[in-house]
């Protein structure tokens, strides 16, 4: 094995072990958070512009992901210490089908879980959902107006003969509105976060969760994402408390 192999071979362990302790960070902080009360987490796991990485280091990652996406159903995983039902969001068709059928796989087997969510997002991008979100209504709006094509076909005659007024209303009922975009979004399971925490003392949300968090507390811990604890999280909760009337008020004028 020459040098460069070697070489390559040691940012992969390296790196896989990187991730390993990210996991059981993730671990932790899901704890202290479901302790805490908090019903809804979710995580960047995966972001669609990951795949650009190495082959090698995409791989090591998928592997990874698909060991622990079945260690969560193991009986004594956290969720099932919690009654956690877990989602995993973002465009599954560009994850490989070992790591895809493991994530349908926990989906189903925790449908049933009410006690609190866990949302995993891989393969995902906020651009790639909003886009998704589009397209999906597009073709919403398509078929209502294919299936009901005659109907809407004569109403529309009609209402132009009464008036303008009536036909531009007929107009807007076929256009998209904000409720069939936010119907289509991946995040559309669950509330807008009240807290973004952002390690590593970026203050960037690298395409995640932009059309969610426009009234969310972004918290930008310097800690890397292992060495994140509990602390960091009491630090967020606190914070988010102090500035709860000024961000309700905020929700109120939208």
């Amino acid at each position: 094995m020459d040098g460069n192999r070697r070489y390559a071979k040691k940012k992969n362990l390296e790196e896989g072990a990187g991730h390993k302790a990210g996991f059981t960070s993730l671990m932790s902080m899901l704890k202290y958070c479901y302790e805490l009360g908090v019903k809804y987490a979710t995580v960047y796991a995966f972001s669609i512009d990951n795949f650009k990485r190495k082959p090698e280091e995409v791989q090591t990652v998928m592997d990874l992901m698909q060991e622990k996406i079945e260690g969560l159903l193991k009986e004594e995983s956290i969720v099932n210490q919690y009654g956690i039902r877990v989602y995993f969001i973002g465009n599954l068709n560009l994850l490989n089908e070992p790591v895809r059928v493991a994530a349908e796989n926990a989906m189903r087997a925790t449908a049933k879980n009410t006690k609190c969510a866990l949302l995993i997002c891989v393969a995902y991008t906020s651009t790639d959902e909003i886009v998704h979100a589009v397209q999906e209504s597009c073709l919403d709006k398509w078929e209502a107006k294919a299936s009901n094509g005659v109907e809407n076909d004569k109403k529309g005659e009609i209402q132009e003969v009464n008036g303008v007024e009536r036909e531009e209303k007929h107009e807007e009922h076929r256009a998209i509105q904000l409720v069939d975009i936010e119907k289509h979004l991946y995040m559309s399971v669950a509330p807008d976060p009240d807290i973004l925490i952002r390690t590593s003392g970026e203050t960037r949300l690298s395409n995640f969760l932009l059309w969610q968090s426009s009234n969310t507390l972004l918290c930008c811990p310097r800690a890397l994402w292992p060495e994140i604890g509990l602390w960091h999280l009491v630090w967020a909760i606190l914070n988010f408390q102090r500035n709860y009337s000024y961000l309700e008020k905020k929700k109120k004028q939208l």
